[in-house]
């Protein structure tokens, strides 16, 4: 038998990794045990992974609702574009906040620069479910550069804020409910301890190995914190951490495909929409994404 799990953990999730076209993604929301945290539905960690040079990520043109995704990357770079006309490319540290609201399309690959060289390629992406009275906003789109996000340096680590409020910081980016995302690097020996003051908490291990309690918890699990307690992580080599969280969801996501929302209806209604080519289009960027067969949610 293993060691008993900490009193500060409620459990720890291991995502399956899945390999796309030789790039392997880890998803450790939703998963059976856990289907949000905070509003935080969905979480990929997208590599790490060495492209060829030549080579690249192609995510065709595919659409969203009910929720925005929010993504981060560690290493390598990424081009956005959507039906708003945006076009932005993102680079570790900096944030591209998506809203999807009532409906957006977007896509996302390499850019020409870095697929001409190759290289690392490591990234996170959430999606953060929309209360139910922001579900059908308007779609937006906004970028945040590295250097705008605010940071914290303690003792052995620093912490940048992608979103949301934590440890007295405001991060710039645009949130709906009360919720916050940082990215942690710890160095080996150091303690960081989540704070306190939000429904749910979570940190995804991203690399090295963390200590809670005297039990071990390495890269590529999400370790779920029991809500009120103290929750202090001690790294025991170097390590890097996304720490989550944030007031519970209003209610139950059907979550489908790319889709989030509070009604089952409103998902085969998107469905049907984009299968009809009732959304709109990315310029620049013609291809489509057939969307799977749906039986039942």
């Amino acid at each position: 038998m293993g060691a008993p799990a900490p009193d500060a953990v409620e459990l720890a999730i291991i995502p399956a990794a899945r390999d796309i076209g030789g790039f392997g993604v880890r998803r450790a929301l939703p998963s059976a045990k856990k289907r949000t945290v905070g509003p935080f539905v969905f979480l990929d960690q997208m590599g790490p992974a060495d492209i060829a040079a030549g080579a690249g990520i192609d995510v065709r043109p595919h659409p969203h609702i009910g929720l925005a995704t929010l993504t981060y990357l560690l290493d390598g770079a990424l081009f956005h574009r959507d039906s708003l006309g945006s076009a932005q490319e993102i680079q570790p540290g900096a944030v591209n906040l998506m809203v999807a609201g009532r409906g957006i399309v977007h896509s996302e690959r390499s850019p020409q620069g870095f697929r001409a060289t190759g290289g690392r390629m490591d990234g996170l992406q959430f999606w953060l479910g929309l209360p139910k009275r922001f579900e059908e906003t308007e779609p937006s789109f906004e970028h945040h550069a590295r250097e705008a996000l605010p940071t914290l340096d303690g003792e052995g680590w620093r912490l940048r804020l992608a979103i949301g409020t934590l440890h007295g910081l405001r991060a710039p980016v645009k949130t709906f409910a009360t919720c916050f995302l940082a990215d942690v690097v710890l160095d080996a020996g150091a303690v960081y301890e989540l704070c306190g003051g939000h429904d749910e908490r979570a940190v995804y291990i991203v690399s090295g190995e963390i200590e809670i309690e005297g039990v071990l918890f390495p890269a590529g699990q999400l370790v779920v914190i029991r809500p009120g307690a103290r929750a202090a992580l001690r790294a025991t080599q170097p390590s890097r951490l996304a720490a989550l969280g944030g007031d519970a969801m209003d209610g139950p996501r059907f979550v489908w495909w790319n889709f989030v929302s509070s009604d089952r209806e409103r998902i085969y209604a998107a469905r049907a929409d984009w299968e009809a080519g009732r959304f709109a289009t990315v310029e620049g960027d013609p291809e489509f994404m057939p969307a799977p067969e749906l039986k039942a949610i």
